[in-house]
């Protein structure tokens, strides 16, 4: 009995973590959610992409996938993974290796319109600190952008 229990276990668990991987989104899939909202905030203002941001069922958010908007003073304008954030300053937050991340987001935006930025942050779904990179879209003539990253 304890040999078939110990063997549904072992299914189980590799079926588990087959799904997760399944599931597991790209560094492709990223950048293009996050240039698919700059274009969305360019084609229908920002008020609009603001709530259709946050919507938690919404366009842009996909599966562990969602896009966040800020703007050049840090300020969180829409988060579809955590709307607690909105309208915080992200400005000096530093992930936990020190690292002023919103800083570089802002310079990359402002230096090539876009681009990855890593950084390390608490993984919602394991409450666990790893390695995450984010793209970075500037939102043409506007001082904001949008961004959409995965954790490694």
């Amino acid at each position: 009995m304890k040999k078939v229990l110990m063997g549904i276990l072992l299914v189980t668990c590799v079926v588990f973590g087959m799904t997760l991987m399944a599931q597991a989104s790209t560094l492709e899939e990223a950048k293009a959610l996050a240039e698919k909202g700059a274009a969305y905030v360019k084609a229908n203002g920002k008020d609009k992409a603001i709530a259709e941001f946050n919507k938690p069922d919404g366009e842009f958010t996909k599966g562990d996938l969602y896009v966040f908007l800020q703007d050049f003073n840090g300020v969180i304008l829409a988060h579809g993974g955590n709307p607690k954030l909105v309208g915080q300053s992200h400005l000096e937050v530093k992930d936990p290796t020190g690292k002023v991340f919103a800083k570089e987001m802002i310079e990359v935006v402002k230096s090539k319109g876009g681009g990855w930025v890593e950084y390390s942050w608490t993984n919602p779904a394991t409450k666990k600190v790893q390695p995450k990179k984010t793209w970075v879209q500037r939102v043409e003539g506007m001082d904001i952008y949008v961004g959409c990253g995965i954790f490694q």
